[in-house]
């Protein structure tokens, strides 16, 4: 098979994400990067174009540029799938405009900054045969489909309560004089309403709903700001409530001093419970009720692991698998879906629905840490349009 064109807005040199989607979507061999507008500055752009052998035409100095002149192109040279990597505030426009010209989007998260706009986003995927997909990067991991498969299969029971919790420390600082990434992740014109409940906590949210198959439907939280004079919270935690009768506390947080990337969910139900660690990913401890834990372990031909979770897996157990590879299986998986011509949304990736219940979040958990309400109600409903 051809590898599919891709090409990619944003990520030129010094941008974090670009290159660890690059380094993703190459790992199975299923893309070829054919071009790309990687920044505004026309030095770092032809740079970064020229270290990725981008012919020079296919270097283009705006994403608007991009999207024209490969519409222009011959339907077998032009490319298929857009890859967005800008900061938040371009997630949509550029969405927007790729999907109405006939290209896949496959978009950093989050999908948008405000519920309205990622809503009008859904709608224009709805209504064209576009695929959109989102990269909630830790959904691509094969034992968080492990762990939804034992919560799906009851081998967990009746499930009572989750933890989930992602503590970073990297913004313990004032790094927003100094760095660029906390630059933009801390301004509200670019980032969104929220900081870190935004930038994390909607990685926490959206891993509570995958490995629980369940909806959040209520949560009474709060937002803080720690470092002085710092415009969006650093700092957050909410009680849920979910569908299914579940309860929980989620927690975000970017001055955790010391804390990496430590993203951590515990899921129990009457007959046990389970613990799946980020920084540890091919692990799943399982707690029978009366009876010894079991570690489950990522690996090909491992015992006891489901097939979502096998088919993910690269290598023979003992071989660690992390971030990258959680990320190209979401690259792996929208690529089937381009081949098969599938339309919306690409079977085990995040889609549009995903990033606007993450909208839903965010406004819900503004909404109740700026009022006295002790619950707030998380749907499309109580969203801010």
């Amino acid at each position: 098979m051809q590898p599919i064109r891709m090409g990619m807005i944003g990520g030129g040199q010094g941008a974090f994400i670009g290159a660890v989607h690059r380094h993703a979507a190459g790992l199975d061999g299923h893309y070829q990067l054919v071009c790309g507008a990687f920044s505004r500055d026309e030095a770092n752009n032809n740079s970064t174009g020229e270290a990725l052998n981008i012919s020079p035409s296919r270097r283009y100095d705006s994403w608007q540029t991009m999207l024209q002149a490969e519409l222009a192109l011959p339907e077998s040279e032009r490319m298929q799938v857009v890859v967005i990597v800008t900061p938040n505030h371009l997630h949509v426009p550029i969405s927007l405009e790729a999907i109405k010209a006939g290209f896949h989007v496959f978009c950093e998260k989050p999908a948008g900054v405000n519920f309205a706009e990622v809503k009008a986003l859904q709608d224009v995927i709805h209504a064209n045969n576009s695929l959109y997909g989102l990269a909630h990067t830790y959904l691509g991991y094969p034992m968080v489909w492990q762990a939804r498969h034992m919560v799906t299969s009851g081998m967990l029971g009746n499930i009572r309560k989750v933890y989930v919790e992602y503590p970073q420390g990297w913004l313990s600082g004032e790094e927003e004089t100094s760095n660029r990434q906390a630059q933009w992740r801390t301004d509200p014109a670019i980032s969104g309403a929220t900081g870190a409940m935004g930038d994390i906590g909607t990685h926490a949210f959206g891993l509570v709903e995958f490995v629980l198959n369940d909806n959040v439907t209520a949560l009474s939280g709060e937002l803080y700001t720690h470092v002085d004079g710092r415009r969006l919270d650093d700092d957050g935690a909410a009680l849920i409530k979910t569908h299914k009768g579940a309860t929980g506390v989620l927690i975000a947080s970017q001055v955790c001093a010391g804390e990496e990337n430590a993203l951590k969910i515990r899921v129990y139900g009457d007959k046990g419970g389970l613990e799946w660690r980020q920084m540890e990913p091919n692990s799943v401890v399982y707690r029978p009720l009366g009876a010894p834990y079991q570690v489950f372990r990522a690996g090909q031909g491992q015992a006891g692991l489901c097939e979502e979770a096998s088919s993910r897996c690269r290598v023979p157990a003992g071989h660690p698998e992390g971030y990258l590879e959680a990320m190209a299986n979401l690259y792996s998986s929208f690529a089937k879906a381009v081949r098969a011509n599938q339309k919306g949304k690409a079977e085990g990736v995040p889609g549009i629905d995903s990033g606007l219940r993450g909208m839903v979040f965010i406004d819900a958990m503004l909404a109740s840490s700026g009022s006295d309400t002790k619950w707030e109600s998380v749907s499309q409903e109580g969203a801010q349009a």
